[in-house]
C-alpha cells in the first residue's frame, strides 16, 4: 500500500498528495459535494505559506460516485465478505462489479448489463426518487438473471489483452476450426472463460477455483454457466497443477492462464500469489503446456524489485516473454512461450491479431465494435 501510494504521489505531479476513501454506505450527489465537504478539511493540511486563495485540485479514480446498489452480500470463509453491486458508468450504462470488501478498491470482477436491464434500472430509481423514503433505506434493483449480462463485452482491460494473446498462437485464423484446450486459474465473475467458449467454439475450458462461493456468484449474478466444454474444478490451482504435471500422462493445454488474487495486501504483488510464480511451480506449468502454446499471467506488482525477480524466474523456464502494460493500471499481462525463435516482431504480431479478430467478426457473433485486437498488442515489449 505504500508504495502504491508513492507511485500515485510521483505520478500526481505535487509536492503533497492527499488520500481519501470514500465510505460505502454513504450517498454521494456528486463529486461538488464531496470537494465542497472536504474542501476546508484538505486546506487545514496545506503547507505553510499556501496563497490563502490557492485552488486545490481533486481527482477522482471513476465517475460512478452515489451510483451503486447492492444486488447481493455475503461473507466467504476463503475470500471475506464480498458485495456484488451494479454501477452507473458515465456513458450511463449500468455495470455489475464483485467487491472484496478486504480491498474495497479494487473491482475483482465486471460485467456490463445489457441496455433493458440498465433501463428498468434507471426508471426504478427514477420511480424511487419520487418516494420520500428514509436515507437509510436501501435501494434494491431486482435481482437481474444471468441473461441481463453482455457476455460479448470484456470490461476489464487486462482480460482484453489476455484474450489478444491467443494470437501468438500459430495460425490464429484457424482457432474457430481447431480444438482448442485451455487452463483458466482464478474463475471471479467468470467472464474471461465464458468470453473464450462463447467465441471458441472447439475450445474445451478447465477453470478453477479456490472459493466455491465464486462460482456462486458467476453463476447467480454473472451469467456464467458451465457445459461440455466448460468445466470449473473447487481446488487450489497450485494443487490442481501439481497434480497434473505428476500424472503419467500428462493433459498438455495450448493456453493457460493466470488470474488470480492474493489474499495477503502486505506483499506488494496483489496478483497472482508469490508461490505461483515459483520456478519449481513454473515448470510444472511448462510441462503441460503445449510446445507452441502460450502462457499468459496477469501480473499487479508494485514492488519493483518483487517485479524484477518474478520477470527473472519467468524467463529461466520461458525465454519467449512478451509484456504487456495496461495503460492507468498496475496490471502488466505477461504472454509466456518456449522457444525464442517462434518471437514475433510488432509488425507480425499486429497482422495475426488482425487476422484472428477478422475470424472472429463473423455474422450473427456478438462483438464489441471498440474492441480492437491489434490495438491491445500495439505496445508490446519482448524481454
Amino acid at each position: 500500500m505504500e508504495e502504491g501510494r508513492k507511485q500515485l504521489a510521483a505520478s500526481a505531479g505535487f509536492r503533497r498528495l492527499i488520500t481519501v476513501a470514500l465510505h460505502r454506505g454513504q450517498q454521494y450527489e456528486g463529486m461538488d459535494s464531496i470537494q465542497a465537504e472536504l474542501s476546508a478539511r484538505v486546506l487545514e493540511l496545506a503547507p505553510a505559506g499556501m496563497p490563502t486563495q490557492q485552488q486545490v485540485p481533486f481527482l477522482s479514480v471513476g465517475g460512478d460516485i452515489g451510483v451503486r446498489t447492492v444486488q447481493h452480500q455475503a461473507c466467504s470463509p476463503l475470500s471475506g465478505n464480498y458485495v456484488v453491486e451494479d454501477v452507473q458508468g458515465d456513458d450511463k450504462r449500468y455495470f455489475r462489479r464483485l467487491i472484496f470488501l478486504s480491498n474495497r478498491n479494487v473491482v475483482q470482477s465486471e460485467a456490463r448489463l445489457l441496455k433493458d436491464v440498465s433501463h428498468r434500472a434507471q426508471k426504478k430509481r427514477k420511480k424511487d426518487r419520487k418516494k420520500q423514503r428514509p436515507a437509510d433505506t436501501p435501494e434494491d434493483l431486482p435481482a437481474a438473471p444471468g441473461q441481463s449480462i453482455d457476455k460479448s463485452y470484456l470490461c476489464c482491460e487486462h482480460h482484453k489483452a489476455m484474450i489478444a494473446g491467443l494470437a501468438l498462437l500459430r495460425s490464429p485464423e484457424l482457432l474457430l476450426e481447431t480444438p482448442l484446450a485451455l487452463l483458466v486459474v482464478g474463475l471471479g465473475g467468470g467472464s474471461l472463460p465464458l468470453f473464450v467458449h462463447d467465441h471458441f467454439p472447439k475450445s474445451c475450458i478447465d477453470a478453477v477455483e479456490i472459493d466455491p462461493s465464486m462460482l456462486e456468484v458467476a453463476t447467480q449474478w454473472f451469467g456464467f454457466s458451465q457445459s461440455d466444454r466448460m468445466k470449473v474444478h473447487i481446488a487450489d490451482g497450485l494443487d490442481y497443477i501439481t497434480g497434473l504435471a505428476g500424472r503419467e500422462v500428462r493433459p498438455h493445454y495450448s493456453v493457460i492462464m493466470f488470474d488470480v488474487d492474493s489474499k495477503d495486501p502486505t506483499l506488494g504483488m496483489s496478483c497472482p500469489p508469490p508461490a505461483f510464480v515459483d520456478q519449481p511451480f513454473l515448470q510444472k506449468v511448462k510441462s503441460i503446456l503445449t510446445p507452441e502454446g502460450v502462457f499468459i499471467l496477469n501480473l499487479v506488482c508494485r514492488d519493483l524489485g518483487l517485479k524484477d525477480s518474478v520477470l527473472t524466474g519467468l524467463k529461466a523456464v520461458f525465454p519467449l516473454l512478451y509484456v504487456r502494460r495496461i495503460e492507468g493500471e498496475v496490471n502488466e499481462i505477461l504472454f509466456c512461450q518456449l522457444h525464442p525463435e517462434q518471437k514475433l516482431s510488432t509488425p507480425e504480431l499486429l497482422e495475426m491479431a488482425q487476422a484472428l479478430e477478422q475470424t472472429l467478426r463473423k455474422p450473427g457473433r456478438g462483438w464489441d465494435d471498440t474492441y480492437i485486437l491489434s490495438e491491445m498488442l500495439k505496445t508490446v515489449k519482448i524481454m
